[in-house]
């Protein structure tokens, strides 16, 4: 399972009004290559899914994730913090043995 806590959900839902986006958009949870620990967490709005896509729900907001990401994301928790060290989503991923100094990146 995929879950947002309820400032990150709250966020997603004033960008969705911010941008224009209308409830049929979801959030896609996606780790991609890259970064300087290998892998890369790629976090967008989608209002299609695939028949790879595992769709979780939580707080009202449905998190698409397609199989191959979900190895590296279960478990894991979408926040927000918009402290003195940054603003911005933040993973809380339990599979992850080493992350970046930015957050944006890990290595399992």
């Amino acid at each position: 399972m995929i879950s947002i806590t309820d400032k990150a959900k709250n966020h997603v839902d004033d960008l969705r009004a911010r941008d224009g986006y209308t409830e049929e958009y979801n959030i896609r949870v996606s780790v991609k290559g890259g970064g300087c620990s290998g892998l890369m967490y790629d976090l967008d709005f989608d209002n299609k899914t695939t028949e790879a896509d595992q769709i979780f729900e939580d707080k009202g907001i449905k998190i698409l994730v397609d199989k191959k990401s979900l190895l590296y994301l279960l478990g894991t928790t979408l926040d927000f913090t918009d402290g003195l060290n940054g603003k911005g989503f933040h993973f809380v991923n339990p599979n992850a043995s080493r992350t970046c100094g930015c957050g944006e990146s890990f290595s399992v």
